[in-house]
């Protein structure tokens, strides 16, 4: 099987460090990491399936109550009957199953949307709990994976795809019954353009299924210069909120990857004109700030961590019309959990989101 070429970075990578001051940097953004990462007392190392890191309460005292959110759950399937689910730990701990039941309106997407008997053991399952009974299974969704980035190599059966300076090149195979979905909306299968699919994630590669927004009709080192805007950035920015797969993070963590990290992280893309500075106006914020980010279609909201560099996200200059039609240009790229937690359908790609800086 084909595999991705390329090397795996990281946002607190160092390309060398040299004395104290930077020594006591890289260890500062480590223990920053730790603190979002850690799993809960009493359970060893690894953090269980479906632990969600709490959000800190901020001083202003207008920050949500997490609690309050539906919960999202990461597991494999182990089991599936009519109305239970079972679901194991990722790395299938004995003793670590969960069940839950499976009502008339629950909702399954495995590719498209099916009955939840359609699940497999072994499928990798994201399950969004029912807000007012937690015992019940909203929304399933199976082997789901997005690959966003640009397109280094194609040929007829497969596009290589690189995610940006902290992430792994991705494989991407379309299959011909959906090359047809995809194309209306990416017409531009070529090197140097833009790429954005939903769709089956496998052992090597990701089946495209969907389109995840339409293609920017600029390549990826000529993306257009944003409005100027005169005064200070402002705390609250609308843009679009995306999600991305995990890549080395705890399943089920609640975190953001942030489009415009200290640049002495080494988080940007370079483009033929210089450093991407990105359509949506941000300012500069370190791992572990806070934002305050809201799905402007529910209302739904919650303080969430800056756990990692969303470089490629600046890239984008599109729009998210989940409800109306939000501004240009990608604010926050979510882990799987805290998409679904804000009420986030992971088929749909993105949701009109505005995030307020923590002070």
């Amino acid at each position: 099987m084909l595999k991705a070429r390329g090397d795996r970075g990281c946002c607190d990578r160092c390309a060398g460090a040299t004395g104290a001051a930077d020594a006591a940097r890289m260890a500062r953004r480590r223990l920053l990491k730790d603190a979002v990462f850690r799993p809960q007392a009493g359970h060893g190392a690894d953090p269980p399936a479906g632990w969600l890191p709490r959000a800190e309460p901020s001083a202003r005292g207008d920050f949500p109550d997490l609690a309050r959110l539906p919960r999202a759950v990461t597991g494999t399937v182990l089991d599936v009957s009519p109305h239970v689910l079972v679901l194991g730990e990722p790395g299938g701990r004995p003793g670590s199953e969960q069940r839950f039941t499976l009502s008339s309106d629950t909702v399954t997407w495995r590719g498209a949307q099916l009955e939840p008997t359609a699940l497999r053991q072994g499928d990798r399952a994201v399950v969004r709990l029912h807000p007012a009974r937690r015992a019940v299974a909203d929304r399933i969704w199976a082997n789901i994976g997005r690959v966003t980035g640009t397109i280094i190599e194609h040929s007829r059966d497969f596009m290589v795809v690189d995610e940006g300076v902290t992430r792994r090149r991705q494989i991407v195979v379309i299959p011909p019954r959906t090359a047809g979905r995809i194309q209306v909306r990416f017409p531009t299968l070529q090197p140097g353009y833009l790429i954005d699919i939903i769709g089956l994630r496998g052992r090597d590669a990701l089946e495209g299924v969907i389109p995840a927004t339409s293609q920017p009709a600029y390549p990826a080192d000529r993306i257009p210069e944003a409005p100027l805007v005169s005064g200070h950035v402002p705390d609250a920015i609308s843009g679009s909120a995306t999600w991305h797969e995990a890549d080395g993070e705890p399943p089920g963590v609640l975190g953001v990857a942030y489009p415009a990290l200290d640049p002495e992280t080494g988080c940007v893309e370079e483009t033929a004109a210089g450093h991407a500075r990105g359509y949506a106006r941000m300012p500069y914020l370190a791992v572990g700030s806070a934002l305050l980010v809201r799905n402007d279609c529910n209302g739904s909201s919650c303080v969430l961590p800056v756990t990692g560099c969303a470089s490629v996200a600046r890239l984008f200059n599109d729009r998210c019309v989940t409800c109306g039609t939000s501004p240009r240009g990608r604010v926050a790229d979510l882990t799987e959990a805290s998409f679904v937690a804000l009420g986030g359908e992971l088929d749909q790609g993105c949701f009109n989101a505005t995030i307020t800086i923590g002070r």
